[in-house]
């Protein structure tokens, strides 16, 4: 059985998937080999396949780490006791920071999601649909209380977030002149005056 963790303690499953998100990142999905990511990460490939199974499981994973996070953090803010407006715009905001805080993660995905065997993208697509139904939820909750304007309907309001999110990747820069925050601030801000009765 492989080593559960290395020398300095970090777990070869994390190992692995820092190796293949900086490699993924720097060269593309197609132009890594299973043999430099086992390598950079410094295991083994029989590690690699006992954790992963194949580099479509790691490209998986690489998203679905990220979305898990993300859905944790949209549940919470979703079912905390504050008025709906207050609860969007969290939500809002949240996944702009996340998304930036894990820019190479979200970067690969649009770039290699297309790789992903049938079955791994319909799983992926079906995580993402719950996440944005979550999200759509919070938007109807507030039109139909009449906190929100109903003249756009939700599911067109997620798209136009959610636009601005995923194309995050193309243009942020850690060294630009707005932090993670600001820009999260900002888009979040667009949102609920777009929404606005």
């Amino acid at each position: 059985m492989p080593r559960t963790t290395d020398s300095d303690g970090t777990p070869v499953p994390q190992r692995l998937l820092a190796a293949a998100t900086r490699l993924f990142a720097e060269r593309g999905y197609d132009r890594t080999s299973v043999q430099e990511i086992v390598e950079a990460a410094g295991v083994t490939k029989g590690a690699l396949y006992h954790y992963f199974g194949s580099k479509d499981d790691l490209l998986h994973e690489v998203y679905a780490r990220v979305l898990r996070i993300q859905q944790e953090r949209l549940d919470a803010v979703a079912d905390a006791d504050e008025p709906v407006e207050k609860r969007l715009r969290a939500a809002a905001a949240d996944v702009v920071v996340t998304t930036i805080d894990n820019l190479d993660d979200a970067m690969i995905f649009w770039r290699s999601m297309h790789h992903l065997s049938p079955e791994k993208n319909k799983q992926v697509r079906a995580e993402r649909r719950r996440y944005h139904e979550r999200f759509r939820a919070l938007i109807e909750e507030g039109q139909e209380s009449g906190v929100f304007s109903k003249a756009t309907p939700a599911d067109l309001v997620v798209d136009y977030h959610f636009g601005s999110v995923h194309h995050l990747s193309t243009w942020y820069r850690p060294d630009g002149p707005l932090t993670p925050q600001q820009v999260a601030d900002h888009l979040a801000d667009l949102l609920l005056r777009a929404l606005r009765p």
